[in-house]
């Protein structure tokens, strides 16, 4: 949900028709539902063992082959709604879900873990600037913003379960780094994130992205002091989610930069 509202997002930032922005946001809704209904099955047996309540499928509320069934309906439709998007455009998205697959198959419990998330959140603004007439590019250091934000994102994605998921013996790049580590990782790659696109976007720096800037900062200092606490909360975690959402903010102030039609300077 998240992913889909941040595509509905910057669709309309760049400029995006309706007609246009709704494919997009379709093929990307689908590929989500792929991805994550992907994720759950072929987790069912650790989420069992962890006891997970939130799960549908571990605590037996829907079966294993229906949501494997719903994951490769929504992967087989979102094809052809990438495609509906223009063929470069279509087939960058669709290596978006690829790599999203890829994590949840092999790359979840590797040091790699992290670069399907980079590789899909930097190229999410390229699949809408290339549906765009003319098919222009986002500036190379859009899509850098990007990846750091999805990267911070994958890092902040596992502190809730970083726990379990070791015991179940996933260790990607966050479970290595222990939780605290993970926190400053996460931290980081958003604070890094806002300063790319505030530096990033043309015209000078107005007190609005200045203080955007100090915010994050300010939110990164938190979010590492309170990995460091002695009593476990979830504080760290808060914190690193409000710097998404600053970054977030910048991601679409970002695309409204760009004049459609045209390419980024």
């Amino acid at each position: 949900m998240a992913v889909t509202g941040l595509t509905a997002l910057l669709a309309a930032a760049v400029g995006l028709g309706s007609a246009a922005g709704a494919k997009a946001v379709a093929a990307v809704a689908a590929g989500q539902l792929s991805i994550g209904w992907c994720n759950d099955r072929l987790d069912l047996q650790r989420d069992r063992a962890a006891g997970r309540r939130d799960k549908p499928l571990a605590v037996r509320a829907v079966r294993p082959g229906t949501v494997g069934t719903a994951a490769c309906v929504a992967l087989l439709l979102c094809i052809p709604l990438s495609l509906a998007c223009g063929v470069l455009a279509g087939s960058l998205h669709l290596g978006c879900v690829a790599a999203g697959w890829s994590y949840n198959v092999w790359l979840k419990r590797t040091v790699l873990s992290w670069l399907p998330y980079a590789v899909a959140f930097g190229l999410l603004p390229a699949f809408l600037t290339l549906t765009l007439p003319g098919r222009p590019w986002p500036p190379l250091w859009l899509i850098v913003a990007a990846a750091l934000l999805g990267t911070s994102a994958h890092c902040a994605n596992v502190l809730p379960d970083i726990e379990e998921d070791i015991a179940g013996g996933v260790l990607g790049l966050p479970h290595r780094a222990g939780r605290r580590g993970t926190v400053a990782l996460a931290a980081i790659l958003a604070l890094a994130s806002c300063v790319v696109l505030t530096l990033g976007l043309p015209g000078p720096a107005t007190p609005l992205r200045v203080g955007l800037i100090g915010v994050t900062l300010a939110l990164c200092l938190l979010a590492v002091a309170g990995a460091h606490a002695p009593v476990r909360g979830r504080l760290p975690f808060i914190a690193v989610l409000a710097m998404a959402g600053v970054d977030t903010a910048l991601l679409v102030l970002a695309g409204n930069a760009h004049t459609p039609g045209q390419v980024w300077p």
